[in-house]
């Protein structure tokens, strides 16, 4: 009988690349991981790992185990949801990964509300950036994420992942006060030094597009993921930027907000694993987070 520990640190490989990655993510030594792994080639009795360079690389038969393994993890999650279903009282853990405004602007309501309705229910939360995010919580690093969408720029789509729309916002121009510089276009902002999340984000992706759109290359002169360190920079009159609505929930701010000609719309929208997605736990969070969205857009 073959191991379906062992297995599925065999699918771990598959999808992170190295024993290191798989050790790494697992907790585990990269030793103990060879280890296991050589225990599974003993049980299978069939060569599973080739050394290729520093590295390995599975064989064919590796790769025949790992598609069935997938399945046989998926249906693992069904159980563990069927089994949690049948209890009367809604409890366990949900692992959450999630953007930073979504983190900002969410969040605090969400939490508050689910321990006061669902006191016996642990959520757990990592801000992580949506593309990066959306891949783990496939490979089942977390239960579900909170990721977006930009107008014209699709986030990636994974077939064991569900989406649920949880709101929009408008993605506005933000500049410095008008006393600072009475910018009251995009046209106006062409010659004012930009701050743009890093290449590789959506947000930069789309950003870049829309100055070109509009006919002029940005001058990017600061990066960060922060957006608090964003809009600080616009407030104190040292650069513009793009900003959806979602950033100014709960705070006030002198930057001026311009709308833009084509009004565009950012989706924000929640991914779990469709394995899992009928869990108590899961289902009483997306409820959740989902009234607590309808609130902030009202």
């Amino acid at each position: 009988m073959l191991n379906v520990r062992r297995l599925e640190l065999l699918w771990e490989l598959k999808i992170r690349g190295t024993l290191a990655e798989v050790a790494a993510a697992l907790r585990y030594s990269p030793s103990s991981v060879s280890q296991q792994l050589a225990l599974l080639e003993k049980e299978a009795g069939v060569e599973l790992l080739r050394k290729t360079g520093r590295g390995v690389q599975l064989t064919p038969q590796a790769e025949i185990l790992v598609d069935h393994t997938a399945g046989l993890l998926e249906r693992l999650e069904q159980a563990e949801s069927d089994l949690a279903a049948s209890l009367t009282t809604v409890t366990g853990s949900v692992r959450l990964a999630v953007f930073q405004s979504a983190a900002l602007a969410l969040m605090p309501g969400a939490l508050t509300a689910m321990r006061h309705a669902y006191p016996d229910v642990r959520i757990e939360m990592v801000q992580r950036e949506p593309e990066t995010a959306l891949y783990e919580t496939w490979a089942r690093d977390y239960d579900m994420v909170i990721a977006e969408q930009y107008p014209g720029h699709a986030a990636a789509h994974y077939p064991e992942l569900d989406r649920a729309k949880l709101t929009t916002d408008a993605i506005r121009l933000a500049a410095p006060p008008a006393s600072i510089d009475g910018i009251t276009s995009v046209d106006d902002a062409k010659n004012m030094p930009w701050v743009m999340e890093p290449r590789g984000a959506a947000s930069r992706h789309w950003a870049e597009q829309a100055c070109r759109r509009a006919g002029f290359e940005p001058d990017v002169r600061f990066e960060t993921a922060d957006l608090q360190a964003q809009i600080r920079l616009v407030e104190s009159g040292n650069a513009v930027a793009f900003m959806p609505d979602l950033v100014w929930t709960g705070r006030d701010t002198d930057c001026q907000l311009l709308e833009l000609s084509d009004r565009p719309m950012r989706t924000i929208f929640s991914s779990v694993r469709l394995a899992s997605a009928h869990r108590p736990a899961i289902l009483a969070f997306r409820e959740v987070l989902e009234e607590t969205a309808n609130v902030l857009s009202e």
